[in-house]
């Protein structure tokens, strides 16, 4: 792979530079290409998938290949619209004159994918930058190997040589294509990885988008529906085993609700998975026995209020609750990724919020409550890449909504429109006539500089 990147790099240059891409026509078919190839392997998808980190098969269909094939009949409904050139009018100093903002594209992406949503976080983007014109580069993690084999199946089906090119590889392999001369970066991964691409693309100044990760906490107010809010964090925190970027990672619950609160998880968690959640069919496996072993380490640094089961030969964590986190403890600083859900308590919402602005800006926070008030001041006095009210995860899932983080959570946005705009170079073109050329902007000077002044106040005043 090392030896193929740079003439693969040269082919899809060389594709790019044919015009094929900048013709919807050509932009939509890609498109329709790929949903038929997509609905074609979907069975091998899904026994991928399973094999990489056991997903549950609903599971991995909703959360990856339905992510996609949504992704691909939203764009191709909007995508002649969202490429359409922009009118703007031309501010009266300059008339007669007219001025568009043209949507091309940047040329050449590389797109790096993580492990946890292995079919969705590599093809999700793909579509936006197919959209806007591009010619792309895949590279899929090295962890989910045999997702990784169906997507290049799927990529050399549905796409001509030159236009897409999926390059497999370890972690030398992707750190030797970001330091090719791409004309943009997209990355979902770590911080810690984000922060190499980020070094690697500065030597070139080519542009990045930075999905990353983050400790997410939720807060449980003093009026929510206990119910529901167990219902939805549940299913958030423990949906692909732990392993989501937006995953709450951790709640405070409010002091007077502190019991109550835990008896709806351990609840909620017999409804879902079971007394044996090993023998359910909805729940996954961790990754390798590395991480295994990291989350396994947060099972000792507090109270196990429901789960704390493992099983080192099946990878198996099973969903659990933690009560009274030990001081000091580093699941409390380190991003848990994983099954266990420490539960801490408040009492002043005020005071929770402001311990939470000294935090790393985290890639989406949760609040469950009824009040008006508290959700306003809640969105307010907070910062994050994005916010859910009585629910979680779930924000992500509007095509309208831009996704992306904030400092160590990310940079940049995609989803819908969002994900065009990422991948897409917006041309200012202004035309004036020659016919007319007013003599004041050029030297020497011929007013003076009030006049100049009260001129442009009037002339650029729009």
């Amino acid at each position: 792979a090392l030896i193929e990147s740079e003439p693969a790099l040269s082919r899809m240059r060389d594709f790019f530079a044919g015009g094929a891409t900048r013709d919807l026509d050509f932009r939509d078919s890609a498109l329709r290409r790929l949903a038929l190839t997509i609905d074609e392997r979907e069975a091998e998808l899904l026994v991928a998938l399973h094999a990489d980190l056991r997903k549950p098969e609903q599971e991995a269909w909703v959360s990856e290949i339905g992510v996609v094939l949504t992704d691909i009949a939203y764009t191709v409904r909007k995508m002649r619209r969202w490429a359409q050139p922009r009118r703007r009018p031309p501010s009266w100093g300059l008339r007669p004159a007219r001025a568009r903002v043209y949507p091309e594209p940047q040329g050449v992406v590389l797109i790096l994918g993580p492990w946890n949503y292995p079919f969705q976080l590599l093809f999700s983007p793909l579509v936006a930058a197919l959209a806007a014109g591009n010619c792309v580069c895949l590279k899929p993690s090295e962890l989910a190997p045999e997702v990784s084999k169906v997507m290049r199946a799927i990529v050399d089906e549905a796409f001509e040589p030159g236009h897409v090119t999926l390059i497999e590889g370890d972690a030398e392999v992707a750190r030797r294509l970001v330091g090719l001369d791409f004309d943009h970066i997209f990355l979902t991964g770590s911080a810690e990885v984000g922060r190499q691409v980020m070094s690697a693309a500065a030597a070139n100044l080519t542009p990045v988008t930075l999905e990353l990760g983050g400790k997410c906490p939720c807060v449980v107010a003093s009026d929510a529906r206990l119910d529901v809010a167990a219902r939805r964090i549940a299913w958030g925190k423990f949906l692909n085993a732990g392993q989501t970027c937006v995953a709450p990672d951790h709640v405070f619950v409010h002091l007077s609700l502190q019991q109550r609160f835990l008896e709806a998880m351990k609840a909620t968690l017999l409804e879902f998975f079971g007394d044996d959640p090993r023998q359910s069919s909805d729940f996954g496996r961790i990754l390798n026995r590395t991480q295994f072993e990291r989350i396994k380490g947060y099972l000792k640094q507090g109270r196990v209020v429901h789960g704390g089961q493992t099983d080192e030969d099946e990878l198996f964590i099973a969903p659990t609750v933690l009560a009274d986190p030990s001081p000091g403890a580093t699941l409390l600083e380190e991003e848990i990724f994983g099954p266990v859900l420490p539960v801490l308590t408040y009492e002043d919402l005020d005071e929770l919020l402001a311990a939470l602005s000294t935090r790393p800006t985290p890639l989406a926070i949760y609040l469950f409550s009824e009040d008006p008030r508290v959700q306003r001041r809640f969105v307010a006095d907070s910062v994050s890449g994005g916010v859910a009210i009585n629910d979680v995860v779930n924000q992500i899932v509007p095509k309208e909504l831009p996704f992306g983080g904030v400092g160590v959570s990310g940079m940049g946005r995609y989803h819908g429109k969002s994900g065009f705009d990422c991948f897409t170079n917006y041309r200012s073109v202004l035309r004036r006539s020659s016919r007319i050329d007013p003599g004041f902007q050029y030297p020497p000077a011929q007013v003076p500089l009030r006049t100049v002044k009260r001129a442009y106040r009037w002339m650029f005043r729009n």
